[in-house]
């Protein structure tokens, strides 16, 4: 078992501000996602977790313990980093029972988790292979395996599918989702997708610039978010921002005295009869169709059901679906409606 907290944690690499004070709490047994942009502090989080690198103010804890002065290995964490890290020299096989003959287990002990684990990750038939026969997917799910065998109190994973096709990347993150439940581990993971963070995690903190912009769960951050920044980063199209000036046209009610922008979900804005912004592509995607439009030179997309009659060069009418309306101060930061 295995909570993990971050106290007001700074790292600095000369004059870079890797980890700006950052708070953060991470519950056991939960699949945490650590999402941003590259260089936003995340993979330096992990190191810190790990133990790697060591904070130059703060405290983190792990299960309530102080660990800062605490060597990596007596932390009992496994990771998966970015660059896999596999041995040259030694078969799939070899690679992924490491851990555990490091560790002097019992053969059978060794056989039978091996046998689990690259069982769910699908790579029995490569496991006589070297690292060097492998694809670059290959290699991500053996480094994934060879985490997975050990039996730490907590994983974690620097962006560990990136190698994969988009489809394979999907079915990764689902059996990484079942392999989290069925062990009852907590686990850590960096990734700069947000599709992928969205699909897989229970809590997330979204970064920016070594510091924590928001926390809570997907939905949380989809549905309230606390600044421009995080409506930005969550969602693909991502929200509309817009001047109040242009929303009002819009029959935007209820607007907060000190509103500057208003920021609409694709998916919330309406599209109908009228002349108020003119249509500049159109988009069918199967099951639904996404337009591109533009109000008075600031463009906007909007996410229709099935397949709407609308062309390009269209003008059309535009309204927000009530209560799914958001504002922003002149400074980004999330104001309540009224």
């Amino acid at each position: 078992m295995a909570s993990i907290s971050f106290r007001n944690v700074t790292k600095r690499y000369g004059d870079v501000v890797a980890v700006d004070d950052v708070t953060l709490d991470i519950r056991d047994n939960a699949f945490f996602c650590l999402f941003g942009p590259p260089l936003s502090g995340k993979s330096t989080i992990l190191k810190l977790i790990l133990g790697l690198e060591q904070p130059d103010a703060g405290e983190i804890l792990i299960d309530g313990r102080p660990v800062t002065h605490v060597s990596p290995a007596q932390r009992n964490v496994a990771m998966v980093f970015q660059n896999l890290a596999l041995f040259p020299h030694m078969t799939a096989l070899e690679n992924v029972r490491f851990p555990l003959v490091e560790r002097r287990m019992e053969p059978e002990h060794i056989r039978a988790r091996v046998a689990d684990v690259t069982e769910k990750l699908h790579i029995g038939h490569i496991l006589h292979k070297p690292p060097a026969q492998l694809s670059g997917g290959e290699r991500q799910r053996v480094a994934i395996a060879r985490a997975l065998v050990r039996d730490p109190v907590a994983y974690l994973m620097d962006d560990p599918i990136s190698a994969l096709d988009a489809r394979l990347r999907e079915e990764t993150r689902v059996e990484l989702r079942r392999i989290q439940r069925e062990m009852g581990k907590t686990l850590v993971y960096v990734t700069h997708d947000q599709e992928e963070a969205m699909s897989v995690a229970d809590g997330m903190a979204v970064f920016e610039n070594g510091r924590v912009r928001q926390t809570g769960t997907p939905e949380d951050l989809y549905r309230r978010p606390n600044s421009t920044y995080v409506a930005g980063m969550l969602g693909a199209p991502a929200m509309n921002v817009l001047p109040m000036e242009l929303a009002v046209r819009m029959q935007v009610a209820d607007a907060p005295d000190r509103a500057a922008n208003l920021g609409v979900r694709p998916e919330n804005l309406r599209v109908g009869l009228g002349e108020l912004a003119e249509i500049t592509e159109v988009e069918p995607l199967g099951g639904f169709t996404t337009l591109g439009l533009s109000l008075e030179g600031t463009d906007l997309r909007a996410t229709l059901r099935g397949q709407p009659k609308f062309t390009a060069g269209q003008k059309v009418g535009l309204t927000v679906d009530p209560g799914r309306a958001h504002f922003f101060d002149a400074g980004g930061a999330a104001i309540a409606a009224h």
